[in-house]
């Protein structure tokens, strides 16, 4: 028969067996379902889970390999160009999203072509809340959409965030008003163009929009929607000035500029 202090010693020696059981098992819960969360949208292989507008082009075709797969990056290349003819384009990934955390890693390679802008040298972006590409007519050049814009520094001293907002065919509500510019700047550091930067966007349906540079909240804002200037060549139909954006598709740009993504995953987030 066990006295008091044996039973005590007893008791307590169970409890610590079943809390560390516990606690192990829902350790390990908790990192399985973390894992499952992330979703990969670039497999290291190939874009058959992508659908490729370029302005000029039908949707669908992937004008001289502009949007490829090498060395396990998803590249947007120009060695097929003899010229770049405002071909503006965009790699549309094969479904909607509506709210999600986005993370995208990219680096600037040393490519651009002469006859594109000026302002799209070592500029690019990720696309969110796009219209279907199927909705995109031929001429159409940019995506009604909102853009995370993708920038890197010119050499010249000057300072040159990334992770700003453009708004092709969309309008955004910061700092409590609608904000008529096109761009919006962010508050990142200005990267070089052969440095690997981190993007992540946290999207929550057409409530709040924020952007992440390296870990650095660098933007936000609310209430993206149709409205505004730049996109040309539209449908009508689709452009309705006024309606939220609840989801839409992310897209990588391609304006004359060559660049690398090496990472692209998301996970959707709940909203209460």
């Amino acid at each position: 028969m066990l006295d008091k202090n044996n039973l005590m010693r007893l008791l307590f020696r169970s409890l610590l067996v079943v809390v560390g059981v516990s606690f192990i098992a829902c350790t390990s819960t908790k990192k399985g379902n973390s894992q499952e969360e992330w979703q990969s949208l670039f497999n290291g292989k190939d874009i058959n889970d992508w659908i490729v507008k370029i302005h000029h082009h039908e949707v669908g075709d992937n004008y001289a390999n502009t949007f490829r797969v090498e060395d396990g990056l998803l590249r947007v290349n120009y060695d097929g160009y003899t010229e770049f003819n405002e071909r503006y384009g965009h790699l549309f990934y094969k479904e909607p999203f509506s709210s999600y955390h986005l993370v995208v890693e990219y680096c600037f390679a040393d490519q651009w072509l002469k006859d594109a802008p000026d302002y799209t040298y070592l500029n690019s972006g990720i696309m969110f809340h796009a219209q279907d590409p199927k909705t995109i007519s031929k001429e159409q050049d940019w995506p009604i959409s909102v853009e995370f814009q993708l920038l890197a520094g010119l050499g010249d001293g000057k300072p040159r965030p990334t992770g700003n907002m453009c708004s092709p065919g969309t309008e955004v509500i910061y700092k409590g008003e609608m904000d008529p510019r096109h761009c919006i700047d962010s508050s990142s550091k200005t990267y070089a163009a052969d440095e690997w930067v981190r993007a992540e966007l946290i999207v929550l349906a057409d409530s709040l929009v924020t952007h992440i540079v390296n870990g650095d909240t660098v933007l936000q804002y609310s209430k993206p929607q149709i409205g505004g200037g730049v996109t040309n060549n539209y449908d009508p139909n689709i452009k309705q000035d006024g309606k939220l954006l609840k989801e839409g598709y992310i897209a990588l740009q391609s304006e004359g500029q060559t660049i690398d993504f090496r990472e692209a995953v998301s996970k959707n987030i709940g909203v209460v």
